[in-house]
């Protein structure tokens, strides 16, 4: 038996690959999909979810706000439970909600508030450009100028990642006039893990806010929010918790947070104090939790389908995921390193503590030809300009004997 059949046989998690759909080639064989930090597969389980929901809706009509098997008007309260785990945090403290970006502005409304001296966004070179536009847009709001209000930390010359302990010094330079620090849990495009931890407490110390992008990280490294002391935290569900295409996003406030009424919001009726929300009065009181941040009643159907995947995650459980993760993208990188033959730089860290699944694979000539020939030959990754290949070998459905078969296929004389 080979290595990868070894580490297959002996994976303790190797029957949750068998709940999800594995997309299939023209030849009815299974694809290597390593696309999961773009989107992930659908749980076979999903159907199911959804479909009580439509047949509720089919019998039940309105009525099934409260009356359906899974009664709509709290629906996204069944959510709450396992994104707390995922996150580490309180289930007051979190909640399935509206898309990454919006919550990013939701949140920014409440936690952006540029005083004196102190109004600059600090945030790390590549973030997401999503990112970049709704930190933009808040600083011009407040009436200032983004090239002098936003400032980016780089990484040293001729580097891809950022030293934690550069991290700490540019907060500690320019905290004095930072109102605000926004950074993703794991880098979109590197694939770096951030110490939020340490981040945060840096960021307090300046008397900043902190804030994070978690979309790349939920469901890939385990978090402790409540305990890192957080402010805030946005995420997308479509990724690595598999919710679907547009699933339906996630936030985090920090308790502290939750009953300080002098923080700005924006108002809506399923924000609104719940024995009260059907009043229908004009007065807004809002619910003591993060529930508070909602605007509107939740899509169901999405809610459904995340679901389906979080109970997954609940059986399968983050911890072990993680530890299969480490194992299984140290076994992609150690095949890469042994077969490189000089084509490829791997731009990730190579610290299991500072990455997640990710390795972003640049490539040195002719990069997007070499992405093209890896999707013809049923390895589905993606591209990200102007010459990086991105995979991530998925614990909950990726194994080991696809790793090898990658490699092998990367390397190969028709690649060269």
């Amino acid at each position: 038996m080979t290595h990868c059949g070894e580490q297959d046989k002996s994976d303790k998690l190797i029957n949750f690959r068998d709940r999800f759909y594995i997309p299939l080639a023209s030849d009815g064989t299974q694809v290597i999909y390593f696309a999961g930090n773009s989107l992930g597969l659908q749980p076979k389980s999903v159907r199911d979810y959804i479909n009580q929901e439509l047949d509720d809706w089919k019998n039940l009509g309105v009525l099934g706000h409260h009356n359906a098997k899974n009664p709509w008007l709290p629906y996204h309260e069944f959510l709450t439970e396992n994104l707390a785990i995922l996150s580490g945090a309180g289930e007051d403290e979190v909640v399935a909600m509206n898309s990454l970006t919006v919550n990013l502005h939701l949140l920014l409304v409440s936690f952006y508030r540029p005083k004196g001296k102190k109004y600059k966004i600090l945030i790390e070179d590549k973030s997401f450009p999503s990112d970049h536009y709704a930190l933009q847009s808040q600083i011009l709001y407040h009436g200032f100028n983004p090239s002098d209000a936003l400032i980016e930390i780089k990484p040293r010359r001729n580097g891809y990642s950022i030293n934690n302990e550069d991290i700490i010094s540019f907060i500690e330079e320019h905290g004095d006039e930072t109102a605000l620090i926004l950074f993703s849990g794991v880098n979109y495009f590197t694939g770096q893990a951030f110490e939020m931890d340490k981040i945060t407490e840096a960021g307090h110390n300046k008397g900043c806010i902190v804030g994070f992008d978690l979309a790349h990280a939920i469901g890939n490294i385990e978090l402790k929010l409540h305990e890192w002391n957080v402010d805030f935290a946005v995420w997308c569900s479509y990724k690595y918790l598999n919710g679907g295409p547009g699933a339906v996003g996630g936030a985090f406030v920090h308790k502290r947070h939750l009953q300080d009424s002098t923080i700005p919001k924006f108002w809506g009726w399923w924000g609104q104090n719940k024995s009260k929300r059907f009043d229908m009065d004009h007065v807004f009181q809002p619910i003591p939790t993060v529930e508070s941040w909602q605007l509107s009643n939740p899509p169901i159907f999405q809610l459904a389908a995340l679901r389906a995947s979080l109970d997954i995650f609940r059986e399968a459980g983050i911890s072990e995921l993680r530890k299969k993760s480490i194992s299984l993208t140290g076994y992609c990188e150690k095949l890469i390193n042994e077969f490189n033959d000089g084509r490829i730089d791997i731009i990730t860290p190579s610290d299991p503590m500072q990455r997640g699944c990710q390795l972003s694979l640049k490539v040195k000539k002719d990069g997007r030809n070499l992405y093209q020939r890896l999707i013809r030959s049923n390895v589905i990754c993606d591209w990200r300009e102007p010459d990086v290949i991105r995979i991530a070998p998925v614990p909950l459905y990726n194994n080991f004997s696809e790793v090898e078969r990658f490699v092998k296929i990367l390397f190969s004389p028709d690649n060269a």
